[in-house]
């Protein structure tokens, strides 16, 4: 039975390129972030979110991410209603994605919030994955084009590396790419022994 390995890490702590390590050795890694935006253009969500949140995060039929998340990361409440909205379409999504890959010993499940939305209970290992806090900031400031202060509230609205950690079965520190490469190896060379042991 295909195992799912979670990857989880605070915003700009750089699991989409512990993913990508985890792709180069043919693990195939569904990001929930990523999903989660294409299925926010469905039309289902679309209306679900502006009967929730009004037409005022939306320009030209258009969903402004920035205004939402603006409004979600302001109000612990409303982050938990967009989160209501969003959630289950990703799971759905995932779980047919799953079924795509069940010849696969292991699946990559990334996601930021694998602990705030529950999600961990459905994986057999977890992965956290830490880098210093003003490498993440800086890191989400590019990428992103937003604010040093934005970043801070989206820090603050996830669990703590502490958190993530305590409840983790490995831990990556990304401070190099290289350095994270071995991680990657030592951590699969483990899984393999404990899948040979069963």
């Amino acid at each position: 039975m295909t195992k799912i390995i979670g990857l989880t890490g605070g915003i700009g702590s750089g699991k989409t390129t512990i993913a990508t390590i985890f792709q180069s050795f043919g693990i195939p890694v569904y990001i929930a972030d990523d999903e989660a935006r294409k299925i926010m253009q469905s039309s289902e969500i679309i209306n679900t979110i502006k009967k929730t949140f009004g037409t005022s995060v939306f320009e030209n039929e258009v969903l402004n991410r920035e205004k939402l998340a603006e409004i979600v990361f302001n109000d612990p409440e409303k982050l938990k209603e967009l989160n209501k909205i969003v959630h289950p379409a990703v799971k759905r999504h995932f779980d047919q994605w799953l079924l795509n890959h069940v010849s696969n010993s292991y699946i990559i499940y990334e996601a930021a919030i694998l602990f705030e939305s529950g999600r961990y209970k459905d994986c057999d290992v977890i992965i956290t994955v830490t880098a210093p806090a003003e490498s993440r900031v800086r890191r989400v400031v590019e990428r992103d084009k937003t604010t040093r202060e934005l970043v801070l509230k989206r820090i603050n609205a996830q669990w703590t590396d502490e958190q993530r950690i305590s409840k983790s079965d490995f831990v990556i520190e990304n401070n190099s790419i290289e350095e994270s490469k071995l991680e990657v190896v030592k951590i699969l060379k483990i899984l393999k022994i404990k899948q040979n042991e069963c």
